[in-house]
């Protein structure tokens, strides 16, 4: 195990980046008895606790309360005997946003005291390699602040939304993701160009609050990567909400004029709108680091390479999170850095399966998925049995008046689960009951016969089980 470096002193590591990749892999190395140097730009947490994951759920989940004041009528729920407005039910922006930022604040400010407390070094500033063995960090306008030696690195340097070069964010009627927290008032109508998971979950949400929404998508459909059964549950939802989804409708340019902005599609046509929200992906964070000083390849796309226990083209150099451009979510992030330090000390570690990492788009209501998709089984692809149980036959479903969503179950041809897709409020709880039969390799019989509590949403799970028996 490499605990200490040469002369038998302690190693040192050096992580650049705080996201969840960067400070997950300081906490293990600091378990294992390292010098932990973590070096961070714009604050502990990274894009996903300050700027993307933290504040973007925050606000689905208030949207998402706006919404069932909105949808409570048919339950019987009245104030002043009264029922509520659905038009009524909206944000608070200025209370909404300055509670989103507060709560990322903290997010940040936890992390930062855990790590304080497990002996890691946090310094602030942009670090960059300047030799084999040695980064430099460089401080507010370009100052020298230290360097600091390093027998194992980690980059952990995230990613930034893409831009398109005729719609270049402006911070205040072109925005992109980073951008939309700068908000002083709800849009009048706000044009979402990208109907990825954050084009969407934006679009849901700002529906949610009020706001005219028009989401301008390349593809025929919302979210062209999660399975076409889910997301046509959730384009349906999205157009009874009253948002306007436009299909096939490549987005060429935005400019703004005054309090408008104008989005000009492939085929000719124009949105008009009060905002623009650019979701069109995102690109790793790998210039500047000094990549080329220690020979680190990176891809075509600017991603830094790494087989599945983080490891780059460099010995002793490793990498992780959104820079990689493996797999942009937090939870694989974090398993990477974690991965990457267990794999340095010669712990025992088991390499990053993507075929077992779950995913959720936090729509309403949400997608979660994992392991193999239906739609591979449904094609012939991949041999099994796909089942799909609706939940409006859910007793749970009925009770809090849920009407939209499905649980589907994949089984190979002997009834092993080998993947699952959950439409759903929570799904992105749910899903972990199919994601522990997947690792584990369960079966849909054993599954079926592990109690679930009546009524729950569970229960349509156990249920699409049972139909999967194998006589």
């Amino acid at each position: 195990m490499l605990r200490t470096g040469n002369n038998g002193r302690v190693a040192t590591v050096v992580v650049i980046g705080g996201g969840p990749g960067g400070y997950e892999a300081a906490l293990v190395a600091a378990q294992e008895g390292a010098q932990v140097v973590l070096i961070e730009r714009d604050g502990v947490g990274g894009a996903a606790v300050l700027t993307d994951c933290v504040p973007s759920k925050t606000l689905v989940a208030t949207a998402r309360s706006a919404s069932l004041a909105a949808e409570s009528a048919h339950l019987g729920v009245r104030i002043d005997g009264a029922a509520i407005n659905p038009d009524a039910a909206g944000l608070d922006l200025q209370y909404g946003f300055d509670r989103i930022k507060r709560l990322a604040a903290a997010q940040s400010s936890d992390i930062t005291q855990r790590l304080i407390a497990d002996g890691v070094e946090v310094r602030h500033g942009k670090a960059h390699i300047v030799r084999p063995g040695t980064v430099e960090i460089v401080g507010e306008a370009g100052v020298l602040s230290s360097t600091v030696d390093y027998d194992i690195l980690l980059i952990a340097t995230g990613a930034r939304p893409r831009e398109l070069p005729d719609a270049m964010p402006d911070g205040q009627r072109i925005l992109n993701w980073k951008q939309v927290w700068n908000l002083t008032e709800l849009p009048e109508h706000l044009v979402v160009i990208g109907s990825g998971v954050t084009g969407a979950e934006f679009a849901g949400a700002f529906t949610a609050l009020g706001v005219e929404v028009t989401l301008v998508s390349s593809r025929d459909r919302v979210l062209p990567t999660q399975d076409p059964d889910a997301a046509d549950v959730v384009e349906g939802v999205f157009t009874r909400r009253g948002m306007k989804v436009l299909g096939s409708s490549r987005a060429l340019s935005a400019r703004s004029d005054g309090d408008e902005v104008t989005v000009t599609l492939a085929n000719g046509h124009e949105v008009v709108g009060s905002h623009a929200l650019v979701a069109v992906g995102a690109i790793p964070n790998s210039e500047d680091l000094g990549l080329d000083v220690v020979g680190v390849r990176t891809t075509a796309s600017g991603a830094i390479e790494v087989d599945r226990v983080s490891r780059t083209s460099e010995l002793g150099i490793y990498a992780a999170g959104d820079v990689t451009g493996v797999n942009l979510l937090a939870s694989v992030a974090a398993m990477q850095g974690r991965i990457a330090m267990w794999h340095a000390f010669g712990d025992a570690v088991t390499p990053l399966n993507l075929a077992e990492v779950s995913q959720a788009v936090f729509t309403d209501p949400e997608i979660a998925s994992v392991g193999i998709a239906p739609a591979d089984v449904e094609s012939g692809a991949v041999p099994g049995r796909v089942h799909t149980q609706p939940l409006a036959s859910n007793a749970r479903a009925k009770m809090q008046g849920t009407r939209d969503g499905f649980v589907k179950l994949v089984v190979s041809p002997d009834g092993v689960v080998r993947g699952g897709v959950v439409v759903a409020p929570r799904a992105s709880d749910l899903i972990h009951a199919i994601s522990l039969a997947v690792s584990q390799h369960l079966t849909a019989d054993d599954v079926a016969a592990a109690f679930t509590v009546y009524p729950s949403m569970s229960g349509s799970i156990a249920e699409a089980a049972r139909r999967l028996h194998v006589v």
